[in-house]
């Protein structure tokens, strides 16, 4: 036994479709965020429902992307649950802007499930938790 012992090496989830998702989540991290901050600041008088969500979807992409790029079995869990959430969001303000679009005076990132950002918001976490839960299966010694 040595005198230091050497830590696991932590689980990779930015290989292969991995690191398409990040990039992906970090396109959508510009993209809310900037949006967000320039709506908060210059105009949220006129919609401050809309642009709050937008600037909350920001902040769960980010969280996301940082799981990702830190890899690991806890942040692969983490990164699942925020994808889980984020897919709830979505439906949940997609369905209320298509209910009572009166509600929403300008859009947000999770508008009528994302259709101002191609339906990304809506399909991006479908495929990241496809990928992460693809990633924990595909590790050597887990079930």
């Amino acid at each position: 036994m040595t005198a230091v012992e050497e830590k696991p090496a932590r689980a990779r989830l930015v290989s292969g479709p991995g690191m398409l998702l990040v990039w992906l989540y970090g396109v959508m991290v510009v993209g809310a965020v900037s949006r967000s901050v320039y709506q908060i600041a210059t105009e949220f008088d006129r919609a401050p429902l809309a642009y709050s969500l937008s600037a909350v979807a920001g902040v769960v992409y980010g969280f996301i992307t940082y799981s990702l790029v830190r890899g690991g079995e806890t942040a692969r869990r983490l990164a699942l649950v925020c994808c889980a959430a984020e897919l709830a969001g979505v439906l949940a303000v997609g369905t209320w802007t298509l209910v009572d679009p009166s509600a929403f005076p300008d859009a947000t990132v999770w508008s009528k499930y994302g259709m101002g950002y191609v339906f990304i918001p809506v399909l991006l976490p479908l495929t990241a938790m496809y990928w992460l839960r693809k990633a924990r299966k595909q590790r050597p010694g887990t079930v």
